[in-house]
């Protein structure tokens, strides 16, 4: 069975071509076709898990191919695909998650016109991102990142006819790219080296070669690590994102495509466990990002802002504990799979809450929520005791054991995350207290209701995973599962007792929930402070650290002005050179044009004219 990899791969991709190639018929059941697809690949993903679970630990790592997909002289690329340890895992997070996301849109979309080539957009998702984890090569791992770089622009931009949405997916589409740049130099940079862009052959000779050449490569991987995972310094495009529908937030935004990069630098472990520099290098992005996402979450009114630089600053926590090496690969992991189960749960609860509010975004004009929406309230309740490390839930395990491996490495780096906990405790309960307490600021008309039960049965499934995700850990079964991929995590001694660092970071995080409930009690606002009523720092977030700002001032606006440079060069210096030496050549003509009258007394004139300056010619030459 796991030899049939590429199935999983296969059904949703016919799923989508199916859906895009039937047209209007399939309008009515296309998004059934299009869950069924996801189902399936989960389905089946889950019994390939299963037989997995089965093998000895040496025997957990089947590779099959399709066949050569590139030869050319020495550069030969096999098609092929790899089920192990860590590609069953994101496998069933994928389509897992993705599944139950497939079914919310079922009603979240319900009255969209389009809704067909919305499931055949999200099934195109699915296949490059299962492309992405499951390959064996390289160059076949950036088809399928590239192919999520095409489905997210697809769908961040589904609703075109907004002018937002449409630059949100321009602006991801093209930052991406600049990440892509990285990853293009890097596979070349691979086969020269290496000879092979084999993910196996490249990470098993990484450390042959000069820290130097690691180096690189692991530098270039981790700048498109950053624009797929929207990391410092590449992550303006993902707020904007949020302009796409909710299910599109839950899906790329919090448990697949931004987490691909933190996949990659996983997956290269090889290359940065030759690299202490590069190593450095993704824990810096890692704890600079996980700050600044909590940041902008703190200032932002929009409910989907606020997930989404929460989403940055999770994130950051991953890239973190993969910059610590084999001390931290396996804990970046784990957070990835629980920040999947309870983001894509908040997600889902925000698209519930706009589809009560008539997709109204304000937090400022929510209020008192839970009882008019009670299932959404307890699930979402749910996700929000995990992402902040309530005791018990699955971000108390995952979170905490990053900020004890990144004390363990560095007190001041693991000072840093334990800030980043405190300061993620606090703008979730901001959140909640806005969305679901306090007094009501509903607008006129609106009348909140809870949501269908296609929509809540997926809240209800992602709130179970965001409370038992924590299981993971039992035993240290995901590390144990990762070790043959990740390596073996040494034991470093940490500067405090892990009960003591755990109550340390409770009070950090009971001290941001005290201090978001005594803020937000009430008398809430039902509009926002103008800039210049709040503070210094709400003002950086809300402008989100004037990144678009600095990225307008050193590329948009010279690359526009040079674009114009350009044109007019090209209109008036090159055109005008051309142009101007065809009319000069033109009106000679014109003049020569004059001298052709048609009569013969005029050419016979001419002709005897002529001959008469050559015999004068010669005689002046003779008698000289």
């Amino acid at each position: 069975m796991l030899e049939l990899s590429w199935l999983l791969i296969a059904i949703p991709l016919a799923g989508a071509a199916l859906l895009l190639l039937a047209g209007r018929s399939s309008d009515a059941f296309g998004h059934l076709i299009a869950t069924a697809a996801s189902a399936a690949a989960f389905v089946l993903g889950l019994v390939m898990f299963i037989e997995l679970l089965g093998r000895d630990a040496g025997d957990r790592s089947v590779t099959s191919s399709l066949g050569t997909w590139i030869e050319a002289g020495r550069f030969h690329v096999e098609f092929a695909f790899t089920f192990d340890q860590l590609s069953s895992l994101f496998v069933l997070l994928i389509t897992g998650v993705g599944t139950l996301i497939h079914v919310y849109s079922i009603g979240y979309m319900a009255h969209d016109e389009r809704r067909r080539r919305f499931f055949a957009y999200l099934n195109l998702f699915v296949a490059a991102m299962l492309t992405l984890v499951l390959a064996a090569d390289y160059l076949v791992l950036f088809l399928g990142w590239e192919g999520v770089g095409l489905a997210s622009y697809l769908l961040i931009g589904f609703w075109q006819h907004k002018p937002s949405a449409a630059a949100a997916a321009n602006k991801a589409f093209i930052m991406n790219r600049i990440g892509d740049v990285g990853m293009v130099i890097a596979i070349m940079t691979m086969f020269a080296t290496f000879g092979t862009t084999s993910i196996a052959a490249v990470n098993g000779a990484a450390g042959e070669v000069s820290a130097a050449t690691a180096t690189a490569l692991g530098l270039l991987l981790l700048l498109g690590a950053c624009g797929k995972s929207a990391q410092v310094p590449l992550q303006a495009w993902l707020l904007d994102a949020m302009e796409g529908p909710t299910p599109v937030s839950a899906l790329i935004h919090a448990a697949t495509m931004v987490t691909a990069g933190v996949y990659l630098v996983v997956r290269s472990a090889g290359i940065y466990d030759a690299s202490e520099v590069a190593r450095t290098f993704v824990i810096v992005v890692g704890l600079v990002t996980l700050l600044v996402g909590a940041w902008i979450g703190c200032a932002k009114d929009d409910i989907k802002k606020v997930l989404a630089g929460s989403t940055m600053s999770q994130i950051g926590y991953m890239m973190l504990a993969a910059g610590l090496g084999p001390a931290g690969y396996a804990f970046a992991i784990f957070h990835l799979l629980t920040h999947g189960f309870f983001k894509a749960n908040m997600f889902l609860g925000a698209g519930s809450v706009m589809h009560a509010m008539d997709d109204d975004v304000d937090m400022r004009h929510y209020g008192a929520l839970r009882r008019a929406m009670p299932i959404t309230f307890a699930t979402f309740g749910l996700g929000y005791l995990a992402i902040i490390g309530f005791p018990g839930m699955s971000g108390f395990f995952s979170k905490d054991k990053i900020i004890e491996a990144a004390l363990a490495h560095n007190l001041w780096i693991g000072v840093g995350a334990m800030i980043g906990a405190g300061i993620t405790a606090f703008y979730m309960t901001r959140l909640m207290m806005m969305t679901f307490f306090g007094d009501q600021r509903w607008r006129d008309g609106v009348h909140p209701h809870e949501s269908p039960s296609v929509m809540t049965i997926p809240l209800i499934a992602l709130a179970a995973l965001s409370v038992l995700g924590g299981a993971l850990y039992l035993g240290n079964w995901i590390g144990h599962w990762l070790e043959p991929v990740a390596g073996h995590a040494e034991h470093h001694e940490l500067p405090a007792p892990v009960i003591v660092i755990q109550l340390a970071v409770l009070a950090l995080v009971a001290a941001g929930v005290a201090l978001a409930v005594w803020l937000y009690r009430s008398d809430v606002p039902d509009t926002a402070p103008a800039d210049a009523d709040v503070s210094i720092l709400t003002r950086a977030g809300r402008h989100e650290i004037y990144t678009n700002e600095v990225n307008g001032a050193l590329a948009v606006f010279p690359v526009r002005y040079l674009t114009r440079f350009l044109v007019w060069l090209d209109a008036r210096g090159i055109d005008g050179l051309v142009r101007g030496t065809a009319d000069r050549i033109g009106e000679a003509a014109q003049g020569l044009r004059a001298t052709q009258t048609g009569y013969v007394r005029s050419y016979a004139l001419g002709i005897f004219g002529g001959a008469l300056a050559v015999v004068l010619g010669l005689l002046a030459v003779t008698l000289g």
